[in-house]
């Protein structure tokens, strides 16, 4: 099952998403940068990818061991980064093998010559925060949970906002009525200060945030979908299914549905970035993820609270320009792909 085995119609969409150059090779980047994050403990961790010490081998970043199999005193998980710990299996003629980045996104690093935030250095390529835990690292982690939690809420607002567009474009009437009404007056609260109100009362996480988030997000297709059903509900292929036998809602999501879906998934890049940004500025006004956590926007606030220390707001802006930037070139080439005008027979 190959290219050629897909639609003419699949064929001309893919060909006018690679048109697109500078979409086609932002998805591509993208795409690498999101496996490079999903690999962070492989990159930057404060446990060495291999240990072999007495003939044996270990993996630390799988699997903990207490500092007593090393020839410690400590029933805890060893630390690797400590000196003593390394005189030991020196001293029984082990070695360690460490990635490339030996600090995770909360590694303190107590060898700073210098005061917290340190600046860019051999040890740390792009300097320290304000409590001497490596930017890059933290950056690295940030980046993949930003991303992950950006996914996981375009994925549910989508799934929801369909629904709620695909019952009001195709029934009508009252219940669109009504449920337009609904959606100008929950559209028309103050999302972002509502989101910090109810973080302030509860201890917010990643699935807090993500539920305080989808409680608002979902409504950004609604409007896409209604328009859609509006249009297609009273077409001649509906109203055949209908005169089949076909209930309301196999016509929905079986006949229709596909249809809406090619002006949706023309947003949800833009959606996703979206996400994203909210996400960012309610860690950088300190409502977000938990106090600890790997976060562009913490990393951003503490860069305003920092000026004598540029690298922690340069990093941060230039990561989050940078993943944003790429998102809108996705989205671009996505919105060109299912351009009418160019898979159509007339389209370019």
């Amino acid at each position: 099952m190959g290219f050629s085995s897909l639609s003419p119609l699949t064929r001309r969409r893919l060909d006018g998403f690679k048109a697109n150059k500078r979409g086609y090779y932002a998805f591509w980047l993208f795409l690498l940068l999101f496996i490079l994050a999903m690999a962070a403990e492989l990159i930057a961790n404060d446990k060495p990818l291999l240990l072999y010490v007495n003939g044996e081998a270990f993996a630390p970043i799988f699997k903990a061991y207490p500092e007593t199999t090393f020839g410690g005193e400590f029933e805890t998980e060893a630390r690797y980064r400590e000196p003593y710990l390394k005189k030991l299996i020196a001293e029984k003629g082990g070695w360690m093998i460490w990635p490339l980045i030996p600090f995770s996104y909360n590694t303190i690093n107590y060898d700073l010559t210098v005061p917290a935030p340190a600046p860019p250095s051999a040890d740390n390529w792009l300097g320290t925060d304000d409590q001497g835990r490596d930017v890059l690292a933290r950056m690295i982690y940030g980046f993949r949970i930003s991303v992950l939690f950006g996914l996981t809420l375009t994925l549910f607002s989508s799934i929801i906002g369909v629904c709620a567009g695909a019952v009001q474009g195709y029934f009508g009437g009252l219940t669109d009525l009504l449920m337009q009404r609904v959606m100008e007056i929950w559209g028309g609260m103050p999302v972002l200060y509502l989101l910090i109100i109810m973080a302030s009362l509860v201890q917010p996480n990643f699935w807090w945030l993500l539920i305080l988030m989808l409680l608002f997000s979902w409504m950004s297709l609604v409007h896409v979908v209604r328009a859609e059903f509006l249009r297609a509900r009273n077409l001649d292929y509906v109203r055949a299914a209908k005169a089949l036998g076909a209930g309301d809602t196999l016509v929905m999501f079986k006949h229709v549905l596909p249809n809406a879906m090619v002006a949706t998934l023309t947003y949800l890049p833009f959606v996703l970035n979206h996400s994203i940004t909210t996400l960012t500025a309610l860690d950088f006004l300190g409502f977000g993820l938990p106090p600890g956590s790997p976060s562009l926007g913490e990393l951003l606030n503490q860069g305003k609270n920092n000026l004598q220390a540029p690298w922690l707001g340069i990093s941060a802006f230039s990561i989050l320009a940078f993943m944003l930037t790429l998102l809108i070139f996705i989205g671009e080439a996505v919105r060109d792909a299912f351009d009418a005008r160019k898979t159509t027979g007339g389209g370019a």
